[in-house]
């Protein structure tokens, strides 16, 4: 099948995890093609070289979510009507971007949220509460006006593609000012001025610009109308073509978060210098989206329990989740040998310095261990984090070192060093990641703010105990096969570290039972086998997508067998039909099941046969029938002309033969 992959700000561009387990993905999948689709998130993401792609990633489009709307990233200009908006098209913008912002702007009456929340009642880093009972309802209200404005802007971006400059104009500011001014606007929201609504306005035409790309399908290409199955990788913009595709054409969606996004967003805003208001509204339009996405969305695979309970705030169907663990890599570990009940005393810490590490509580924590086990060393083994503030705080760290930790000698000869050190992976003393792991006896994590802890499962890998602070899916990682503490509890951390390295044979079960437990859940081979399941899985329950909603009864309800199960076949015998059956409405053949080099698109089936049709019979009267002359066994059938055999049919006698090819004995009758 031909699947869209939908990314923003990492695959195929720039390097990490959003772009390895995406990489990862793909190249396991070999018997899918890929279209990808992603959105940049800045210009040094454009500028970085893309990485080299396999050769079923057939196609590659990118558009950026920053700077000014380019019109060669839009519809064609000659497809476009005019010169400029004209009231009509302003009126019917007015009426879609109304709906819009009524409902993410605005809260129902009796329902005010209190003030300061990100956007509405929660705190930022929170998910947002279920609503129950009337709120319930008032949220459906809500949430089916910010779809009926949300949709309204993608039709009318796809008729007239003046989208973008309709979004600068004047009336989203008049229309924003009407509903923070308005008696159910956003507490924080209330007091907006006109640089605020100034600067929401560019943050919803950023948002929005994906309603007004050129990647749904034109008479140049078929975009994703012509996919299978759309898979974004995220919440948030990059699920916005999804949306369209399924909207516009019936598309599956598939979401899978490994971070929420949502979450992120909240994280960021807060630490941005952005005012309160700007703040809440741009909240609260993430936060009608990823409602939006979640109710749409076929599937939903979290990455652990704390995004699935995100998600089940947000509005997700829990019988529409699924956990589905990243994939990591172990080839690289599998050399690392078992940890051995030995008296080694080395504890190491690997991953990104930066203030979320807490690295402060670590180094406190070893102090306290050095009184219990005055042999104890600490590797911390890492570079340089994306923090604005890392290279300030592993300054800091170094200094705290040197002051609890001062150079220590065996005597007056030997030369003092320090139980601490600080190493990146590819010096002399740690040549690749996988030796970090294997020169300490308890590996430890010291987070205060972690999603997925990679590091963890890297050290599990290697079969190696581990000490973690209950931060992130760390509990869920583990799952009883290491020590977790709370964190910013350096008292804590320094008793199960002086646990662990004072019974080497507890280190030992631990460490085994970790890497049992990692090669079992968190490899590359289990997430690309629960993906392929999942894709096979949403392409049976999904009808055969008609184009331009064709294939539907009067009333606009779909007929999901509307066409034989043999029409699925590969060749184009599959589109068969008896000469006396009335012709069906012409459906979309998917994509796998179109030979080489033709394009997926109805193939009509005509209630004649003949021999121009393609249709299986070919039999037009005595004068069109060979007899068994024509024939040439199951090999290749060219009795009639309309039969295109060529190793493809099989003989089948019976007058009712659905393929349409008579077999040998009733040939031989003619």
């Amino acid at each position: 099948m031909r699947i869209g992959l939908l990314t923003e700000g990492g695959y195929p561009y720039v390097s990490g995890e959003s772009h390895a387990w995406c990489d990862r993905l793909v190249r396991g999948l070999t018997g899918h093609d890929f279209e990808v689709y992603a959105l940049s998130t800045g210009p040094r993401q454009e500028a970085c070289d893309r990485t080299e792609l396999p050769q079923h990633v057939r196609l590659v489009r990118s558009a950026p979510l920053w700077g000014e709307f380019s019109a060669g990233r839009g519809r064609r200009a000659e497809e476009r009507k005019g010169r400029g908006p004209g009231r009509r098209e302003r009126r019917r913008f007015a009426e879609c971007f109304g709906d819009l912002v009524t409902a993410f702007a605005t809260v129902p009456p009796g329902d005010e949220p209190a003030r300061g929340a990100p956007h509405g009642g929660e705190p930022a880093g929170d998910p947002p509460a279920v609503p129950d009972g009337a709120g319930a309802s008032a949220a459906t209200g809500k949430a089916d006006r910010f779809a009926s404005g949300l949709y309204g802007l993608a039709e009318l971006a796809r008729e007239r593609g003046r989208l973008p400059a309709l979004l600068r104009s004047e009336d989203v500011v008049r229309l924003l000012e009407a509903a923070c001014h308005g008696p159910h606007a956003l507490p924080a929201a209330q007091g907006a001025q006109v640089n605020d609504l100034l600067a929401v306005t560019a943050g919803l035409a950023l948002a929005l610009r994906p309603l007004s790309l050129d990647w749904y399908g034109d008479r140049h290409g078929p975009g994703l109308g012509g996919v299978d199955l759309c898979h974004a990788t995220s919440g948030g913009a990059a699920a916005l073509p999804g949306l369209l595709a399924k909207r516009f054409f019936g598309t599956p969606l598939l979401v899978t978060e490994y971070g929420v996004r949502l979450r992120e967003h909240y994280l960021a805003r807060a630490a941005s210098p952005l005012s309160a208001p700007v703040r809440a509204l741009l909240a609260a339009f993430q936060g009608a989206l990823a409602a939006e996405t979640y109710a749409q969305a076929a599937l939903i695979t979290p990455g652990n329990t704390r995004a699935r309970r995100w998600q089940e705030r947000c509005g997700a169907d829990r019988a529409r989740l699924r956990t589905v663990y990243p994939g990591m890599d172990a080839a690289s570990f599998a050399a690392v040998a078992d940890a051995a009940a030995d008296d080694s005393k080395t504890l190491v810490w690997v991953g990104s310095i930066e203030p979320s590490k807490d690295l402060f509580a670590l180094l406190h924590a070893f102090a306290e261990i050095r009184k219990a086990e005055p042999e104890a060393t600490l590797r911390i083994i890492g570079g340089v984090g994306r923090d604005p503030q890392a290279p300030g705080y592993l300054a800091h760290c170094r200094a705290l070192a040197a002051q609890l930790f001062p150079d220590e000698a065996a005597d007056a000869r030997t030369v003092g060093e320090s139980p601490v050190s600080f190493e990146e992976i590819g010096s002399p003393e740690v040549p690749a990641l996988e030796d970090a792991y294997a020169s300490g006896a308890v590996v430890v994590l010291s987070s205060v703010i972690e999603g997925f802890p990679r590091s963890l499962v890297e050290a599990m890998f290697c079969g190696r105990a581990t000490v973690s602070t209950d931060a992130g899916a760390v509990c869920e990682v583990i799952g009883g096969t290491g020590l977790v503490v709370p964190p910013r509890n350096p008292r804590a951390l320094a008793e199960a570290c002086t646990a662990l390295l004072g019974d080497p044979d507890r280190r030992a079960r631990l460490g085994a039972a970790a890497r049992a437990r990692a090669l079992e859940l968190f490899t590359v081979e289990q997430n690309v086998a629960a993906f392929r399941g999942i894709y096979l899985e949403l392409i049976s329950h999904t009808p055969s997508r008609p184009v331009a909603f064709r294939g539907r009864d009067a009333q606009g309800v779909p007929q999901p067998f509307a066409r034989p199960a043999e029409s699925h076949v590969p060749g184009r015998w599959a589109v068969t039909g008896a000469a006396t059956r009335t012709a069906v409405p012409a459906a979309r053949t998917p994509s796998w099941a179109v030979p080489e080099g033709e394009p997926a698109t109805a193939l009509p089936v005509q209630a004649g046969g003949g021999a121009e049709s393609g249709g299986a019979p070919g039999i037009r009267g005595a004068a069109g029938i060979r007899g068994a002359a024509g024939i040439q066994g199951a090999a290749g059938i060219q009795g009639a002309p309309g039969i295109r055999g060529a190793g493809q049919l099989r003989r089948q006698g019976g007058s009712g033969d659905q393929t349409g090819v008579t077999g040998a004995r009733e040939s031989e009758q003619w």
